[in-house]
């Protein structure tokens, strides 16, 4: 931390940062000297986590945001501006997997509400954190999306259409932001030690079946930790990756060679 960090003196928004990927992100990125502002519709967890910054010596507010709620984003970026002065980073890591359904029976509801935060929710992050970026002269975005982006996965309809579409959306929002100085890039994890996949496992039928068939997926053979999806994530943020834009980093553990 501090004035030699690698995001030193940068403002940084993270989404779901109260817990999982979403912590480790916001807690390097403090660490490497950036302000943080951890975003995040667990409030009690939210502020938890803003406070141990704090007490660690990085300047970082908690906000809540539901990212489906335009009122919310609106809010958050309001806040930002002006607690902060600017904001330079926007890391959309918010997601949910839970509810697997197969298509025959798949409820509308339940895909509605995927796409709303994992889809909607990215979009709604470039519309207006993005929109604060270009107006700071310029920064980086960095989007979280999956391996099941790319390998699709059974029961996993909504959560692989709406990982795919937040690699398309990058990739856009990087061709239209490049001359504004806006770098966009997304991270694609394979399955990580989080609440989120603990909590997919133990709604298998066989909890230890289901973690074991989840790391044989993995070559390197385990699974990741959030502490080496949030590396990747800082890197990109970064001064470092300053010539990357529209790129997909895959952090997976070889999931999607075999």
């Amino acid at each position: 931390m501090g004035s030699n960090g690698r995001v030193a003196g940068k403002v940084a928004i993270v989404t779901g940062a109260a817990s999982g990927i979403g912590a480790a992100i916001a807690e390097r990125l403090g660490e490497e000297g950036a302000r943080v502002v951890v975003a995040d519709i667990d409030v009690e967890a939210g502020e938890a986590l803003a406070a141990k910054l704090g007490e660690g010596g990085v300047q970082a507010v908690f906000e809540r945001l539901d990212v489906t709620s335009e009122a919310d984003w609106q809010r958050v970026v309001h806040d930002t501006l002006g607690g902060f002065g600017g904001l330079d980073i926007l890391v959309n890591c918010a997601g949910v997997a839970v509810g697997g359904q197969e298509l025959l029976q798949h409820d509308f509801a339940n895909w509605r509400r995927i796409l709303a935060i994992n889809l909607d929710g990215v979009f709604l992050g470039l519309r207006y954190g993005g929109a604060a970026i270009v107006a700071n002269g310029g920064g980086a975005i960095v989007n979280i999306s999956s391996v099941a982006s790319k390998a699709a996965v059974i029961r996993g309809a909504a959560y692989c259409a709406s990982k795919a579409g937040v690699a398309q959306l990058t990739k856009v929002a990087a061709l239209e932001w490049a001359p504004l100085g806006v770098r966009v890039n997304s991270v694609h994890p394979g399955y990580v030690e989080t609440p989120l996949v603990a909590e997919l496992i133990r709604q298998a039928p066989d909890a230890d079946a289901m973690r074991a068939a989840a790391i044989a997926r993995h070559p390197i053979g385990r699974l990741g930790l959030p502490r080496e999806i949030a590396n990747a994530v800082l890197f990109l943020a970064s001064d470092e990756a300053g010539f990357a834009t529209g790129a997909e980093l895959l952090v997976d553990g070889g999931y999607v060679l075999p």
